[in-house]
C-alpha cells in the first residue's frame, strides 16, 4: 500500500481551515464548484470536475477544528477504497494541516499525478484561507 502525504501551513486559525474543508462554500473555492456537500458523519459528498470525473466521499470522522476523514466510495478505480484525512493543529494563529490519501494499491502514473494535484489543492486552501480566493478546478488553466 502507498500513501500520499503533504504538510501545509496556513496563517489563520484552525476554525477557518476546518470551515473551508467542511462546507460547500469553502470546498467550491478550493477544489471544485460542482459539488454536493454535507458536514455530517455518514453522508456522501459528491465532487465533479468539468462535468466529468464524479468522485464520492463518505464522511467518516469530523472532529471540529482538528480532523476530517473521508473514504472514497466512488471515483476512478484507483481511488476507490482510499482514505483521505486532514489533521489540523493550531499554534499561535498558524495552522498546520497534514494531508494524507492512504491505502493506494500501488504507485502508478495516476498516483503521481494525484500527488501533484493534492499539492495544488493545499496551495488553493492556503490562498483561500489567507486571501479569500483559492484556485479551484474551474479557475485553473490547463
Amino acid at each position: 500500500m502507498a500513501n500520499i502525504e503533504h504538510l501545509q501551513t496556513v496563517n489563520v486559525p484552525a476554525s477557518t481551515v476546518y470551515e473551508a474543508l467542511t462546507t460547500a462554500k469553502g470546498l467550491s473555492e478550493i477544489w471544485t464548484n460542482e459539488l454536493i456537500v454535507n458536514d455530517q458523519i455518514g453522508c456522501i459528498n459528491e465532487f465533479l470536475f468539468g462535468g466529468k470525473g464524479l468522485t464520492k466521499m463518505r464522511v467518516d470522522e469530523l472532529v471540529t477544528n482538528k480532523k476530517i476523514l473521508w473514504k472514497c466510495v466512488d471515483s476512478d478505480p484507483e481511488w476507490i477504497g482510499t482514505t483521505i484525512s486532514f489533521d489540523i493543529e493550531e499554534k499561535n494563529e498558524r495552522t498546520s494541516i497534514i494531508f494524507r490519501q492512504m491505502n493506494w494499491e500501488e504507485v502508478t502514473a495516476f498516483f503521481r499525478l494525484c500527488n501533484y494535484n493534492w499539492a495544488i489543492f493545499l496551495y488553493s486552501l492556503k490562498q483561500y484561507c489567507e486571501e479569500g480566493e483559492g484556485l479551484p478546478y474551474h479557475k485553473r488553466k490547463f
